[in-house]
């Protein structure tokens, strides 16, 4: 966090995901961090992940191959990270006699450390212990499978016949008792068929994406692995692609909509734009596509701007800056891959595409149409090697969301970003205004020294791309002038101040910074509270505190000052009871919030708030137990 003098707690907070250095020409070094794992958690014995088409044993029984529906093969000595595998495949072993089978057609193995054992293989595992006389079903629990449907593969390890792994439509599972129980070898087996990002983490929720053959999932604040949802996005787009395809006569493939433009692109590369919502429609000239639109991306603010996404070969990258009269090829020296998303910056003119090598970005004019040169530079070299399907960037344009086939969601701070200064709100990554007292994020470069006439801002932490001020407990709300002496040059931003601006300190998964009262423990997927416990909630922007404190400088650790603003806390929009609102103790530009829950909670996620003197908090996911 902020103690004085500590650094690293407060990378962890802000400087987690940030660029290794400025943006050049040249591959852009960046530091990108998993969000979440490439997992599922779908109501089985563990949680799961996408097909997996066969797995097999080494001779030995010491290490386990997995061959994935993409085709690709892994392996594991360690039964829990997976590792690329160079092998063949299975090897051949032929199916035992029995006298009969539990299921027509199931597949037959048997164990050569148990005579007479014979597991097989249908809809569900079954096991004979008598050459296939009688049969125990292993996997079925009210006629559903506790490992999950879509049986495919079978394998029992040469070394030990109690062992006995499955391959399933959700991923790799392990008995290691004859099957009377199962436990799932997927949380990191890059075998996650994401294939959309629907949303990045913002208040309450956590980041969303669209899984093959599983729908929408979200990754909950703190939590590991990905949750069914329901998605209003994925209902209101396939209603968009099937009332246009209707409308156009054709298969369309992507769809977006810009106030009252919408986009409609087909399988074959044509595209087609309705400026009145779809009553009518136009179709654009060719554009040199040779395959699927796969994605646009049309800007909110400026229906007449948009680019598209292009599969197959020839032309990738299309934009239009006149509601798609014509449009330019911004292919230029990507490869020649597949494009799967796209997504852009209209202001700051940076364009992000996913492809079937990797990421790229370029800065375009994406306000008039040109033949202005545009460059790609790869900036996924330090993700592992799989097509990237998706890619987003968050709200405020600050974090780049990228999906990869197999291996999930992975983030990065926005290159573009690197290049100039910007304030954020240090607790949530806003751009919410700033109160005195609080911690201020600027974002793009080294600040060595800050001030607004005759008040100093102390930097109380700094890398090449982020630093971290404290705004005074003197500033009066009003609009500032900061003027920032960096490495660079001096720049000057504007700085709206208000009374209070309360802010709670969320990671960049979304998850908040809420400790239990009584063990002092973070709240996280495996920690949370119950009905009667207390909460500490760490926050920035709640103002002027009593005494007086003075700016950086870390609060006392007995009898912190007290908050002059009335706070106040909601779960789930009722008002619970706050016990205390304080400087955290020994830390600079922190407050800590305690309140007591009731003694009677609804069980699941709930929605959690501060106020003070009437102004609101971004919100936060808690997970409550009764």
């Amino acid at each position: 966090m902020c103690h004085k003098g500590t650094v690293s707690p407060w990378r962890y907070l802000l400087g987690a995901s940030l660029a290794a250095g400025i943006l050049t020409a040249q591959t852009v070094p960046l530091e990108w961090r998993r969000v979440g794992s490439p997992s599922l958690e779908v109501g089985l014995a563990s949680p799961a992940t996408g097909p997996v088409r066969s797995v097999w044993y080494s001779a030995d029984g010491s290490r386990l191959f997995a061959r994935t529906a993409s085709g690709r093969v892994f392996q594991t000595d360690d039964f829990e990270s997976w590792t690329p595998a160079r092998t063949v495949g299975p090897p051949d072993i032929p199916a035992p006699a029995v006298d009969r089978a539990p299921e027509p057609d199931a597949k037959l193995t048997s164990s050569a450390t148990a005579p007479g054992r014979v597991y097989a293989l249908g809809t569900q595992l079954y096991r004979s212990d008598d050459g296939g006389r009688s049969w125990s079903n292993l996997t079925a629990f009210h006629n559903q499978s506790v490992i999950g449907p879509g049986q495919r593969s079978l394998a029992v390890s040469p070394s030990d016949g109690d062992q006995v792994t499955v391959a399933n439509d959700f991923g790799v599972w392990r008995s290691m008792d004859g099957g009377q129980s199962w436990s799932g070898l997927n949380q990191y087996l890059p075998n996650l068929p994401a294939a959309r990002i629907l949303a990045t983490p913002a208040e309450s929720h956590g980041a969303r994406i669209l899984v093959r053959d599983v729908g929408a999932v979200e990754l909950a604040p703190g939590a590991e692995a990905w949750r069914p949802v329901s998605d209003p996005l994925i209902q209101d787009e396939d209603r968009a692609l099937s009332s246009a395809s209707i409308a156009l006569g054709t298969s369309i493939t992507a769809v977006a909509v810009s106030r009252q433009t919408i986009y409609a692109g087909s399988a074959d590369g044509r595209i087609w734009v309705s400026q009145d919502s779809g009553r009518s429609w136009s179709p654009s000239p060719r554009t040199g596509a040779n395959g699927p639109i796969e994605r646009f991306f049309a800007d909110p603010n400026e229906p007449r701007m948009a680019l598209a996404a292009v599969g197959g070969s020839g032309a990738h990258v299309l934009r239009t800056t006149n509601s798609g009269a014509f449009w330019d090829d911004l292919t230029s020296n990507l490869p020649d891959s597949p494009a799967h998303g796209i997504t852009a910056e209209r202001a700051a003119g940076a364009v992000y595409v996913a492809t079937g090598q990797g990421v790229f970005f370029a800065t375009a004019d994406l306000e008039n149409a040109g033949l202005s040169a545009v460059t790609w530079t790869p900036i996924s070299t330090q993700l592992p090697g799989a097509p990237a399907t998706d890619l987003k960037l968050d709200a405020n344009g600050y974090q780049l969301y990228v999906a990869l086939e197999g291996y999930g969601v992975y983030a990065t701070a926005a290159p573009h970003r690197l290049r100039t200064l910007r304030l954020l709100n240090a607790a949530d990554f806003s751009a919410r205004a700033a109160a005195p007292g609080s911690l201020i994020s600027v974002v793009g470069g080294r600040v060595n020294a800050a001030n607004a006439g005759a008040l100093n801002f102390p930097v109380l932490a700094a890398t090449d791309t982020e630093s971290q001020i404290q705004v005074p407990f003197e500033a009066a709300p009003s609009s500032l002038s900061l003027a920032l002496q960096t490495g660079r040059g001096r720049f000057t931003l504007g700085l709206p101040v208000q009374a209070v601006s309360p802010a709670i300190f969320v990671n960049r998964d979304g998850s908040p910074m809420i400790l239990d009262g009584d063990s002092g423990l973070m709240l996280d997927g495996r920690s949370t509270p119950h009905s009667g416990s207390r909460l500490q909630i760490l926050t920035t922007g709640l103002g002027r505190v009593h005494p007086d404190w003075p700016t950086g400088v870390a609060a006392p650790l007995d009898s912190p000052p007290a908050v002059t603003a009335t706070v106040k806390a909601y779960l789930d929009r009722e008002p619970v009871q706050v016990t205390r609102a304080a400087l955290a103790p020994g830390y600079i530009g922190f407050y800590l919030i305690e309140v007591q829950l009731p003694a009677v909670v609804n069980a699941g996620p709930a929605e959690l708030y501060i106020t003070a003197d009437g102004q609101e908090s971004n919100r936060v996911q808690v997970v409550l137990q009764p």
